[in-house]
C-alpha cells in the first residue's frame, strides 16, 4: 500500500508542476497569440501585440 501512495504522491507533484507551466505559459504575453484563437476569430491578427492587447481591454 506504502508503494501506491507513493507513486500517487509523485503522480499529484508532477501534474501540479504542469499545471503551474500551463499557466506560466497561458499567461506569458509574448506566446499568448500563439495560444489563442480569439485572436483569429476577431481578425486582430495583422496587428502588433500592444494593440491586440489594447482591443481586448476594452
Amino acid at each position: 500500500m506504502e508503494r501506491v501512495e507513493r507513486i500517487l504522491i509523485k503522480l499529484i507533484v508532477i501534474q501540479f508542476i504542469a499545471l503551474v507551466c500551463a499557466q506560466l505559459l497561458i499567461q506569458n504575453s509574448h506566446v499568448q497569440p500563439y495560444l489563442s484563437r480569439v485572436v483569429q476569430y476577431e481578425g486582430v491578427n495583422k496587428i502588433t501585440i500592444t494593440e491586440w492587447l489594447e482591443t481586448f481591454s476594452q
